[in-house]
């Protein structure tokens, strides 16, 4: 069994003003330095074995900041924990995005693919650090596609963000893995929806 605590990279100036980032490398800014030092601060009393990032720099600048914080050593860059390809919408505002798509975000690469493309990764990660606790920086979009594959789509709420700096800790166990907590939050797998649920998907 193996604790993997994904934490969102700190704020970026194209978060601070609605771009969308997908692959595009865009750099923490002051308030993004202060959210990782925040997160080092929170997760201090953790015990952590190692810290893996996405190679992005606003993840991997992040990862090294609170590694920095939690006396760990070098950073392991892993490329599929790279946020998901927004295509053309990359730099768009919300604005620009209501224009050309009619409000709804198209992406190149869907959850599911995302899903698809991180799990393994993670999954091998666990497998080389089999009871340990790994802490794991990427992105929103990686987060939150994660969260609704292993809750069946029945998490997060409707409107609620992976706020940038914030924690959620999924285990992998038997080969599978599971959600702990979101943000600090307890997730239990009686929250689960029956198998036959019908639940929107976003």
């Amino acid at each position: 069994m193996t604790d993997l605590v994904l934490v969102r990279h700190g704020e970026t100036e194209w978060n601070r003003i609605g771009r969308v980032q997908g692959r595009t490398d865009i750099p923490l800014n002051d308030t993004g330095r202060d959210q990782a030092k925040a997160a080092g601060e929170r997760l201090r009393g953790e015990a952590f074995d190692a810290v893996v990032s996405s190679p992005l720099s606003r993840a991997a600048d992040t990862a090294r900041i609170i590694a920095a914080q939690l006396g760990l050593g070098d950073v392991e860059l892993v490329e599929a924990l790279v946020e998901r390809d927004y295509g053309r919408a990359e730099g768009m505002t919300d604005a620009d995005v209501q224009a050309e798509f009619g409000g709804h975000l198209e992406a190149r690469e869907s959850r599911e693919s995302t899903v698809e493309r991180v799990k393994p990764a993670l999954l091998a990660i666990a497998e080389r650090r089999p009871g340990q606790r790994v802490l794991v920086v990427s992105h929103g979009g990686v987060i939150g596609s994660l969260v609704r594959d292993v809750t069946r789509w029945a998490w997060p709420p409707r409107g609620e963000r992976i706020e940038n700096g914030s924690d959620h800790v999924f285990r992998v166990a038997d080969g599978g893995l599971e959600l702990v907590s979101f943000a600090g939050r307890p997730w239990s797998a009686d929250l689960l929806p029956p198998e036959d649920a019908v639940i929107a998907r976003d």
